[in-house]
């Protein structure tokens, strides 16, 4: 067995629903890298922090490096807080950060964060900025997940991750292939914010709402879904395109939560059955997985020669988080973390950049 690593990882999503810490024991045995999840937390993001988050994408370029800097101090406050209530030693901190711009075909990737005034608050060396690398390389920089499905949870047939967005990941002719499918949780966040809630728990009014058909159609026909892969989206996409559809439609907020269901379930069960795999084991994670009529609705759209798998709740929820420890290991052992197979770009790399703290 080789040397077991102790990682932090952080990982903040589209939905902005927290930061993620996950504490990550990660090594090598027979060729096969194997992991354990530890103690996990969800810090959530307080009113001012969550605001200028989501905010990000709007900011002059002097207030989003500022934003930048204050994010990264605030990370490494919350590490280090992290670190000492459950009293671990670490190797290294691996942050994906949050990303604030993403428009890969312009050659433009941003993840706040930044990596020195992570290390410097926290005490802690520190990986991150994993996406940048590909972009150069012309790829998308997304999805990063796949190399988790790839090295830690190859039983899976296919992988799903339900967070802002909806992305799957699947193994063919001995090549992983990846992109993003379309939306998940954002719009459903958006619905529930205007009513005053955080997230429509277990999908319980959605349960109670009925189709309503034009937006269906509206949604259906996004150009995005058209597109080849590799691809991938973000909030961009979804303030520019999909935002107008549902707030010019004059539906219940249960309606336009239950639509918004079926349409992400149409399009995720075009992409699966597309595939024509031969087996259809799918692993689902991220807080969508957590909610039972999106779940419920997409077993159904999917039929019954495809299996739904819902793992444990850590599992589901730090996922992303354990999966950037692992891009964390291979960046420190200068092994291929990114898969150009995924992204699109003209190789494979291996990405992330390194900070120190002080001596």
């Amino acid at each position: 067995m080789g040397k077991v690593y102790n990682v932090l990882g952080m990982m903040s999503g589209t939905s902005l629903d927290g930061l993620d810490l996950a504490h990550c024991q990660i090594w090598s045995e027979n060729n096969t890298w194997r992991f354990k999840l530890n103690e996990c937390e969800t810090i959530g993001y307080g009113t001012t922090l969550y605001g200028k988050l989501k905010n990000a994408i709007h900011l002059s370029e002097k207030e989003h490096a500022e934003l930048h800097l204050q994010y990264g101090d605030w990370l490494g406050r919350q590490a280090k807080t992290f670190l000492e209530k459950y009293g671990l030693i670490i190797d290294f901190i691996a942050s994906h950060g949050h990303t604030s711009h993403h428009r890969p075909d312009e050659g433009i990737t941003f993840q706040l964060g930044d990596g020195q005034q992570l290390t410097d608050a926290s005490g802690e060396k520190v990986v991150c900025d994993f996406r940048s690398l590909d972009v150069k390389l012309g790829g998308q920089g997304a999805p990063l997940a796949p190399i988790g499905d790839e090295l830690l949870l190859s039983e899976y047939d296919l992988c799903l991750n339900l967070g802002g967005i909806s992305n799957i990941s699947f193994k063919r002719h001995s090549e992983r292939i990846a992109y993003d499918i379309g939306l998940a949780n954002m719009p459903l966040n958006h619905l529930t914010e205007k009513i005053g809630v955080k997230y429509d728990k277990g999908g319980k009014l959605a349960t109670t709402g009925a189709i309503v058909i034009g937006l269906l159609k509206a949604l259906n026909s996004l150009e995005y879904y058209q597109l080849p892969y590799p691809k991938s989206t973000g909030y961009e996409w979804f303030t520019e395109k999909v935002v107008p559809l549902i707030d010019q439609t004059d539906a219940s907020t249960a309606d336009l939560l239950h639509t918004v269901i079926h349409h992400n379930c149409e399009q995720i069960a075009l992409a699966i059955k597309k595939e024509k795999l031969n087996h259809n084991n799918i692993l689902v994670t991220g807080g969508g997985a957590l909610n039972d009529f999106f779940v419920e609705t997409l077993q159904q759209k999917l039929g019954e020669g495809h299996k739904v798998h819902i793992p444990t709740k850590k599992i589901i929820e730090y996922k992303e988080a354990l999966v950037f420890a692992l891009m964390g290991v291979l960046r420190t052992e200068n092994q291929i973390n990114v898969l150009g197979s995924v992204t699109g770009a003209k190789k494979d790399s291996c990405s992330g950049e390194i900070f120190y703290p002080a001596p």
